[in-house]
This record gives C-alpha cells, structure tokens and sequence, in this order.
C-alpha cells in the first residue's frame, strides 16, 4: 500500500462570492421606505501552509479535489450574507507548486509559509449600497463572482543539507541509520529504499539534514529504476556524497565504473554541477573491501574527491565523515547572502492607464479585456433591465465606447467582453447612454413614478372644487 508521494495534480476551486439582496424596507405607515437590500459575502480561499507536521502528499492522492466554502448571499433589512470559510491545506516543507504548464507558481519552504492557491470570488453588493442621489431606490443587486478553479501540481522536493546517492544496496540507510536517529529499512536486495528517508546529525556546534536517496541505475534520469522519480529531492542539498559499494557481488561492476555511471545521471538530470561531492567507500570491514579501498583511493583523490573510508556495521570512520560534512555545511551557509525582509513594492497605475483594451479580431468584431470590465459583466444579472442600464452607466464612465470608436467600431459592431471561453457578445451602438436610456432614465427607480390612485383621485376633486368655485365667484345673478 502506498504511503509516500512526492507529487500529485490537485484541483482546487475557492467559494462562489454571495449575491447581493433587492429588497426595500416595509413597514407600516412608510410606504417609501428605501433599499435595505444587504451584501453578499465573500467566498472562501484555497490557501496551501507549510506544516512540519506533514512529510507526504498522500492525502491529496487519494482526494485531489478540494473546494472552499461559499458566501452566502445577502438579505433584506441590511443583513449581509456571512463570508465564506477558507479552506486551508497543510502541505510539507519544500512543496512546489506548479501550474498545468510547468511554471512555478510557489516555491513554499519554511514553517508556515502560505500561498493562496484559489482567490474566493467577491460578494455582490446589495441594492441599499447601490443606491445614490439620483437612483434613490435600485431594482437590482448585483451578482457574486465565481471562485477561482484551476488545476495545480504539487511536487515535493525533500529539504536536506547531504544526500546520499549510489547504486541500491550501497549501504546508504546503514549510513544514515547510524550517523542520525533515523531508522530506515535496511536489506541485502536491491531497490529497499522505496522513499526518502530523512535523518538529523549533529558534529559539535553544527546540525544539518541528512537524507538517503532511492538507490540509482544506468538510465535513471529517463526514467528506469526509481532514480527519476527521486532525483528532484536533491535539488536543494548543499553537498552530494556518493556511498561506493566496496564488497559488491557483481562482478560487472566495481567503485569506479558505479562513480561514473552516477555521476552521468546526475548531469543528464541537470543543475547539480555546482555541487560539493565527497566520496564514502563503504564497508571496509570486510578484508576484500579494504584492500579495494586502498586500491582505488589514490585515483579518487587524483580526481579531487574527499574520500572517506567508513563502515556502518563497524562504525569505523564515521566520527570523521560526519564532522568534515559539518564543515561544508557550515561554510555552505555562511556564504549565503542574509535574506532581508519582503519589501513592499507600491507600484502606482500610470495617469493614461483605463484599466482595459480594445482590439479588432475581424471585420465588425472587437473584444474587450480588462480586469474592471470583465468582473462588472460577471456581476450583472442580464434579466434586470435596470442591470443593464446601470452596467452600460459603468462602461461609458470606465471610457469603454470612446475606445471603441476611436478602434473604429461602427453601429451593430459585434463587441465582445472578456475571455473567447467567457465572453458576453452584444451589437453595440455608436451611444452606449442611448441604448441604456432605452429603459428609462438611468439612476431613477420608476416603480415610485407609478400613478398612485388615491392622491390622483384627492388632485381630481381638488381641481373639480377649485373649478366651481371660480364659476361661482364669476357668477354676477343681476
């Protein structure tokens, strides 16, 4: 049964904002009592946290579809909706978050670190905060944004300061079972290590990470074995030590030719070149893998390695080995540039910016984009009338019809807004006002200019008695 996983594709979507309310307040004895409409509440975020808690993506396989909560809409008598909950994922420390394409989105190391993987949609606004001095009671409220729903990859690449590569059964858990707590599974067949498998080591003032990689073969970075898979949890390593088998029972192979064939992986997986390498011939306890340790040694040295001669099961040498990597660890770390804290960069909209562009596809089509123009078109409930209106009110302000002529649109162009997938198509007009006012006088509420029975009956006697009595002031009987 599997229980590690290092990488996995995750679909997240945040909560739906909630829609603003169309109400106006009733009560007795005020029949105008105005818009009380409340707001809609905003959806939940997806948000990933660094937890040292968690060491795999196992759970993410098993459910790879999560979804935040979303806001509840508003109500009447200036109640608004409650927001959603944002939903918070733990993931381990050095998870890096892609996109479908590959891109690097986050790259999340250190306890607590956080990264928003979905942006809950807004609420909309209720009428009683649309309402104005010239549109006293709104008809309308507008619509909650959609949650942001995508597809991420989530790839897991182990923080350590030393990692342990060779052939399978090298003796690389032995090493690490015995220079830190860890407690690896330990076996005379290939391929024991199916994951890795992390330990803490501490030389004097110094204390590093220590991490025993899947055994590797020839071919493993295109794939073969389990090299390809791994190989990225050495990425963030600061020095590379390759655990040679001097007792091997192949009598193909020997240190050398297994140091080799490492290393050409290693350079075909790229961007570890600039790593330190140190050199562990590995049990010496054993007469003939002492007497190839010192065979071979003089070679490795020629080629500029550090070389270690150790035994796990003997525990000779260790002493040695664990504190010259202490070493490189700590020269590692100093030779880092100190990480200052985030500036926070104010970045001004240029004076001439709208906010949006017009362009051209074809003869008689243009389509408009822009961040502002897509969310009010998201908001607008095209079944209300007075929506519409007061989208087309928000367009003509944003300059969207002066672009559109100066682009060279003509009446009953096509005008597309936002995205070819999304997009809202209308014929528009040379006015964008001349299509609102079709409906009415934009920024009144025409429910209220309804003639109202009773005071046009009051006005009518009212008239009838005024008109008597200037008939009987006028009326002279001699």
């Amino acid at each position: 049964m599997t229980t590690f996983v290092d990488r996995v594709e995750l679909h997240v979507a945040a909560g739906n904002g909630g829609h603003g309310c169309a109400s106006v307040h009733r009560e007795k004895f005020k029949p105008l009592g105005g818009p009380d409409g409340g707001n809609g509440g905003r959806g939940g975020d997806v948000i990933l946290v660094v937890d040292q808690d968690v060491t795999t993506l196992l759970d993410y396989h098993h459910h790879p579809h999560r979804k935040a909560t979303n806001g509840q809409p508003g109500a009447g008598d200036n109640r608004e909706g409650k927001n959603g909950k944002d939903l918070v994922l733990p993931v381990p420390d050095g998870t890096v978050v892609l996109d479908g394409n590959g891109e690097v989105l986050a790259d999340l190391v250190g306890q607590g670190t956080t990264f928003v993987a979905g942006q809950g949609g807004r609420g909309g606004l209720g009428n009683a905060a649309l309402a104005s001095a010239r549109r006293k009671a709104p008809g309308f409220a507008l619509l909650g944004e959609p949650g942001e729903a995508r597809d991420i990859v989530l790839e897991l690449k182990t923080v350590a300061d030393v990692a342990l590569v060779g052939y399978p059964s090298a003796g690389k858990s032995s090493l690490i079972s015995v220079l830190s707590a860890a407690k690896p599974k330990i076996a005379d067949y290939p391929f024991t290590t199916l994951v890795p498998n992390l330990g803490v080591v501490t030389a004097g003032a110094t204390v590093y990470t220590i991490a025993d990689v899947p055994g590797l073969i020839p071919g493993a970075s295109q794939g073969k074995g389990l090299g390809l898979e791994f190989l990225r949890h050495v990425e963030r390593c600061e020095v590379l030590v390759h655990v040679l088998d001097t007792a091997t029972l192949e009598s193909d192979r020997d240190p050398v030719s297994d140091l080799d064939v490492i290393e050409a992986e290693l350079a075909q997986y790229g961007g570890l070149g600039d790593r330190p390498r140190v050199v562990v011939l590995n049990k010496v306890d054993i007469p003939d893998g002492k007497d190839l340790a010192d065979m071979i040694r003089p070679d490795l040295e020629a080629r500029g390695y550090r070389v270690f001669e150790v035994s796990a099961v003997a525990h000779q040498g260790l002493k040695e080995l664990s504190y010259a990597l202490a070493d490189i660890v700590a020269r590692a770390r100093a030779a880092k540039p100190v990480q200052e804290a985030t500036r926070i960069v104010i970045r001004p909209k240029a004076v001439d910016d709208a906010g949006f562009t017009v362009t051209q596809e074809g003869d008689g089509f243009f389509r408009v984009r822009g961040e502002k123009p897509e969310r009010w078109v998201r908001q607008t409930d095209f079944n209300n009338d007075e929506a519409v209106g007061y989208l087309a009110d928000r367009l003509n302000r944003l300059g969207v019809e002066e672009a559109l002529l100066k682009a060279g649109a003509r009446a009953l162009d096509g005008v597309a807004i936002g995205p070819e997938d999304n997009a809202v198509v209308f014929d528009w007009e040379p006015s964008m006002s001349a299509g609102a006012e079709m409906l009415g006088r934009r920024g009144e509420d025409h429910r209220f200019e309804a003639p109202r029975p009773a005071a046009q009956r009051r006005r009518d006697r009212d008239a009838e008695r005024d008109e008597a009595q200037s008939e009987y002031d006028g009326f002279n009987p001699f």
